[in-house]
C-alpha cells in the first residue's frame, strides 16, 4: 500500500505492518487461519468447492463470537 502514511494520516489512525515470517505479530490472524482450517485443510485447491459452500463458510465465520469483539459476532459489530 504504496499510500499508507497519507491514509493513515487523513483517516487518524495508525497503520502498522508485520515483519515476514513472524505470525506473531499478527495472532488474530493466525488464529482465523486456524479457524478456516476447520472448514478447509491447509494446501487444498479451492476451486474444488462450490461459491456456495465457500459463503457458507465465510457466513459461518461471520456468526461465530469472537473474545476481540466483546464475544460479539463480526456481523454484530460491523452494524454498530
Amino acid at each position: 500500500m504504496a499510500h499508507h502514511a497519507e491514509l493513515a494520516r487523513r483517516l487518524k489512525i495508525d497503520i502498522y505492518f508485520a515483519d515476514p515470517h513472524s505470525p506473531w505479530q499478527r495472532p488474530s490472524n493466525e488464529n482465523m487461519n486456524e479457524t478456516i482450517r476447520e472448514y478447509l485443510p491447509k494446501g487444498i485447491d479451492l476451486s474444488v468447492f462450490s461459491q456456495t459452500y465457500l459463503n457458507d463458510i465465510a457466513r459461518a465465520l461471520n456468526n461465530r463470537p469472537r473474545k476481540c469483539l466483546g464475544f460479539r459476532t463480526p456481523s454484530e459489530y460491523s452494524l454498530n
